[in-house]
């Protein structure tokens, strides 16, 4: 067998193994979407949880500062009740006025904090129900793949097996060319020889369908040598059942065409031909003669015994 022969049959195994692993590849895809939305979804859970963290530790420091102007301004008015002048206590008034106002900017900035921190455990828990969700969609996914991948993992085992038997008997040089080509096309890896008139060396590429040299197709047909497509760079067989095919139906064409032509006679057949139609000629005209004769008779008659009166 051939080279192109014995990577053909890796060929077919490889569509039937592709085939079946499809849903399979179908499963892990929708599985992988899932994981890819739960850390999605995990990393904003973190990034939020962060967020809070800091908001209540701002919070809580604003509130801390609040307490310490407020214990200030408890010491502040408690001088301000022994003060010993006028001057003096509205020293200190102004001094707990200006503490109050501080006081109020701390109150402040801590409210927005927890305001802030309390919207963010609402999208906390919004998002933990996604997450929720999303496992239980990642379960149902797993699932999945889990039950598709046993049912072809029996056909997938046996099938892997005759491949490797069979990649044996290839070239290693043309076995990795066809492995990159399987990769890169799938299933277009190969393409057939389409024969668009064999009489006229005229044929494409099934993978393509542009038009091939013809020494593509005798090095395929007479060494069965690697050889791939000038234009898509697929790698060409001949299938042997569409060749026979094309040929059955050029034989059927020449033999129709060969049947619209009118005849043509030879000599011998045009004065033989000649002869069978003089003789029908002279058989009608002996006939016609048979028919005319009784007619006659009668009439020679009356002209007799016309004469004879008259006489």
């Amino acid at each position: 067998m051939s080279v192109t022969g014995k990577l053909l049959k890796v060929f077919e195994i490889d569509k039937q193994l592709r085939g079946l692993r499809s849903r399979l590849t179908s499963a892990e895809k929708f599985l992988s979407e899932q994981d890819k939305d739960l850390a999605n979804l995990s990393a904003k859970r973190e990034a939020l949880d962060k967020q809070t963290k800091q908001l209540l530790a701002d919070a809580h420091n604003a509130e801390m500062e609040s307490q310490a102007v407020e214990a200030k301004m408890a010491s502040i008015r408690e001088k301000m009740d022994n003060a010993q002048s006028n001057k003096e206590y509205k020293a200190f008034l102004t001094e707990l006025n200006t503490r109050k106002l501080t006081k109020e900017q701390h109150d402040e900035v801590a409210k927005e904090k927890r305001a802030h921190v309390e919207t963010l455990k609402s999208q906390l828990s919004e998002l933990e129900t996604k997450v929720s969700e999303r496992h239980q969609v990642r379960k149902v996914a797993a699932g999945d793949r889990d039950a598709r991948n046993a049912e072809i993992a029996d056909r997938v085992a046996e099938l892997s097996k005759q491949r490797d038997v069979l990649a044996v008997d290839v070239p290693a040089d043309v076995l990795s060319i066809y492995d990159r080509m399987l990769e890169q096309r799938g299933e277009e890896a190969m393409g057939s020889v389409e024969i668009e008139d064999h009489k006229r060396h005229e044929y494409s590429c099934g993978s393509c369908m542009m038009h091939l040299p013809v020494d593509r197709y005798v090095t395929l047909k007479v060494k069965g040598d690697l050889t791939r497509c000038s234009s898509c760079q697929c790698i060409l067989f001949i299938d042997e059942a569409s060749e026979t095919a094309a040929q059955d139906a050029a034989k059927t064409a020449k033999a129709e065409k060969k049947a619209s032509k009118p005849r043509v006679t030879s000599a011998s057949q045009t004065k033989g031909l000649a002869k069978d139609v003089a003789k029908d000629v002279a058989r009608d005209m002996a006939v016609k003669k048979k028919i005319e004769k009784p007619a006659m008779k009668p009439l020679a008659k009356k002209k007799d015994e016309a004469v004879a009166s008259e006489a």
